[in-house]
């Protein structure tokens, strides 16, 4: 833009500053050309509901709806805020204007101010990440002042009253280098205004904008007035407009493919989300197919009202060639035509006669949303299957506290927490098939021993059995993450009707068991640890074999049926992999903290000894590798039973981000290995774990102790990363690579790995035919 053009449009928003509080007209009724200035989000038009809409991200959408045509905080909480996603402040030495409409619904006693906030910025410069960013710069009525900055004027807040409009615009400054922003406030109901002025260093104002009910995050409780804001316009260039940045109301799609092995052939599956939305609201989604040079409808699928999500099943699926697809839902509006939002993708062909190529991941700590260097590594790498393996959430996912009961809210606070797993990793899903697994933080537990589906009694829920959730909540966790998935093997639902999704894929030539290694799990106050906790072992000279109780169950009496039947089932592959949520084995000795050190975790899937190791005799004769998560430290382990290295090989993938760290440092404590590998690296060989099961550890990836500020150097210091692992039938081969998490995993660098990887293994080598030394 020339500067003639830009001290034009600067020119024209002091004038219009000026002219919209001569008058009585609302301010979005003016715009810089003297025209009617359309609001950057039409809630005017939107009927009543929970989410705001593909323009916006409010914090927390639990604490938000719609309500005749406003978007209204329903909390009085503190820092309750919407950012605008389309709309990023790039240049603060061009022109800007915002304005809204405010209306108080409710007064608070301990209300903390209204208005703008601008200049949001996070370290790594991501609109998503800025949207959880506790910083930026207020613009509005704090209390009795017009504040913007450290600058403020007095208010009479009576003759103001509880309908007022905000405008906020800036000057350019040359010569100084600041940009001198201006705030105005007009009362709608009585001849009341006030300006307020201050000059600021233009790159603090660069970032997110946000609306914002109670600026303060620590004010007390919900004790705040509660507002409603209207008419929220942004405009000038100033603004880098990303209309592409819309997140929904599609939000996004999961899929799965899978030869049935029957009359149907080929069945795809897929799954698309949406925001929650209102009971006026259109419920259908459309799935239209591109195919002879045109789009053609090919199902149509209703919304399940708890999760939000419509699944689509077609059989009997042409999986030959790559099949565009688009979603379609058709957002109906008050006294106005639909809007139509499409989200588009590619059902990839069976990838048959080549090797199958899998990005593995699992557990996202939200401190380094949105996880950009995974996320973009793994889309540069083109999966074949996307294999996320649990924990897409913690409790803590985007502040605000947890909600357990009652189960609408639990269900919306779930729902807020599990869109940012969607939004960091959609680009990957929409493309290629993914196996999506719920565990404990998904269903808001430290742990999960599923106990068959019982309800938790009270207490802690990282150490005792069942479900604390309401049913209905974890059946949207099953749902959001599963849905789209083959059909379950044997779908009755286990005690409170709690869904299951156990069951098998035929994909690439490859025969997948998919498992829940927790819901069916024994809760660990069965026995007795010795310990404060129960299903943590501290002594190093506890015997951990007492803790193998006859009656305990891992994986449960159905899917060891289940596994039996697919162990000798080999129609139409001669490869097998084993999906579940975590590794066989007590591969680590300290923590939480460096010298956190536990003899044994009975979260890990080592406990009970006596399943575990049925489970892994049922499934030796089918020669699968296990890929699992969860222990926050990656790992390559050769399980054995009746002897070291005779059964099969499992790989823990890095955490995506590693909240909770885990280290694996026998070679400190002294204790007993034999037959060290070859490339001699530490901590590696034949052990015990320290419930007595036999492994083979043969790489491990311990993390640093963490010390940086960026959460993408820190996510990498505590070894965070993904996996991928690459199937080849013809050679019978599984190549296992474990990436770090700020690398370029298209470079040979040998350091972009954990040590010890990447590492091929044979087939046979899981039944116990070694090769690898």
């Amino acid at each position: 833009m020339s500067n003639k053009l830009s001290r034009r449009i600067a020119v024209k928003l002091i004038g219009l500053s000026s002219a919209l509080f001569g008058s009585h007209r609302s301010l979005v009724a003016q715009s810089i050309d003297n025209v009617e200035r359309e609001p950057v989000v039409d809630w005017s038009t939107t009927h009543d509901r929970v989410w705001l809409g593909g323009e916006c991200w409010a914090n927390p959408m639990e604490d938000w709806r719609i309500v005749d045509g406003s978007a209204e905080v329903q909390s009085g909480g503190g820092d309750r805020n919407i950012h605008l996603l389309t709309h990023e402040l790039t240049n603060a030495n061009e022109p800007f204007l915002m304005s809204v409409a405010i209306e108080r619904i409710s007064a608070g006693p301990q209300e903390s101010g209204v208005g703008f906030l601008i200049g949001i910025q996070s370290d790594v410069k991501d609109h998503r990440a800025n949207c959880f960013t506790k910083n930026g710069i207020r613009a509005g009525l704090i209390g009795s002042r017009l504040t913007l900055g450290s600058a403020s004027v007095a208010i009479d807040n009576e003759i103001l009253g509880d309908q007022f409009e905000l405008l906020l615009t800036n000057q350019i400054s040359p010569a100084d280098g600041l940009s001198k922003l201006t705030l105005r406030l007009r009362s709608t109901t009585q001849q009341y205004t006030a300006v307020v002025e201050n000059k600021i260093a233009a790159d603090e104002l660069l970032g997110n904008v946000a609306i914002v009910s109670n600026y303060d995050p620590a004010a007390a409780g919900r004790s705040g007035s509660r507002f409603r804001f209207r008419d929220w316009t942004v405009d000038g260039p100033a603004f880098s407009v990303k209309p592409e940045r819309r997140f929904g109301p599609i939000l996004w799609t999961m899929y799965a493919l899978s030869d049935s092995r029957t009359d149907e052939h080929h069945v795809l599956k897929l799954t698309c989300l949406t925001g929650p939305l209102g009971s006026e609201d259109n419920k259908d989604v459309e799935l239209h197919l591109f195919r002879d040079g045109e789009w053609t409808l090919a199902a149509t699928a209703v919304l399940d009202l708890d999760a939000w999500t419509a699944t689509f099943r077609l059989p009997n699926w042409d999986a030959s060639s790559d099949v565009r697809y688009k979603t379609v839902y058709r957002e109906s509006r008050k006294e106005s035509e639909p809007k139509i939002c499409e989200w588009l993708g590619t059902v990839k062909a069976d990838p048959k006669g080549r090797p199958l190529r899998i990005a593995a991941l699992t557990c996202q700590n939200d401190y380094a949303f949105p996880y950009a260097p995974v996320a973009d590594n793994v889309a540069k790498m083109a999966p074949d299957l996307a294999y996320f393996s649990g924990d897409q959430i913690y409790e803590n996912h985007g502040g605000y506290g947890l909600i357990r009961d009652p189960a609408e809210l639990a269900i919306l606070n779930y729902l807020r927490k599990f869109y940012q797993f969607g939004w960091s990793f959609r680009e990957v899903m929409r493309n290629c098939p993914t196996i999506c697994l719920p565990d404990d933080h998904d269903v808001f537990q430290g742990n999960i021993w599923g106990e068959n589906g019982a309800a938790m009694d009270d207490g802690d829920t990282s150490s005792r059995g069942g479900y604390r959730e309401p049913a209905r909540m974890v059946n949207v966790v099953h749902r959001t993450n599963t849905s789209h998935h083959p059909d379950a093997y044997d779908p009755t639902p286990v005690l409170q009707s709690i869904s299951v999704y156990y069951g098998d894929m035929l994909y690439g030539g490859v025969g997948f068991a998919v498992i829940a290694d927790r819901q069916f799990k024994s809760g660990p106050e069965r026995v007795d640890t010795g310990s404060g906790r129960a299903d943590h072992v501290t002594e190093a000279d506890f015997d951990t074999s007492v803790l193998d109780k006859p009656g305990l169950e891992l994986l449960g009496h159905r899917q060891e049926e289940f596994l039996r039947k697919w162990a000798q089932d080999w129609r139409g592959h001669s490869m097998k992999i084993l999906l579940s949520q975590t590794v066989f084995a007590g591969a680590a000795t300290h923590h939480g903290e460096y010298d956190g050190y536990l003899k044994a975790d009975l979260d890990c899937g080592g406990w009970p000894q006596s399943p575990r190791n049925r489970a892994i005799e049922l499934l030796r004769q089918a020669k699968p590798l296990h890929i699992n998560g969860d222990q926050h430290l990656t790992s390559l382990v050769q399980y054995g039973v009746d002897k070291q290295r005779d059964s099969f090989w499992s790989f823990c993938t890095p955490a995506i981000a590693v909240g909770y760290p885990r280290w694996w440092r026998p070679d400190e404590l002294g204790t007993p290995h034999e037959n060290r590998p070859a490339h001699g690296n530490p901590d590696t060989g034949e052990y015990l774990d320290g419930l007595g099961n036999k492994m083979y550890l043969y790489a491990v990836g311990n993390p640093e102790v963490a010390t940086k500020k960026n959460r993408y150097q820190r996510a990498h210091q505590k070894a965070s990363g993904f996996g991928f692992v690459t199937v080849d039938s013809e050679a019978r081969t599984y190549k296992i690579e474990s990436f770090r998490f700020l690398v370029d995993a298209s470079s040979p660098d040998p350091k972009n790995q954990f040590p010890g990887w990447p590492v091929t293994i044979h087939q046979d080598e899981n039944a116990g035919q070694n090769r690898l030394r």
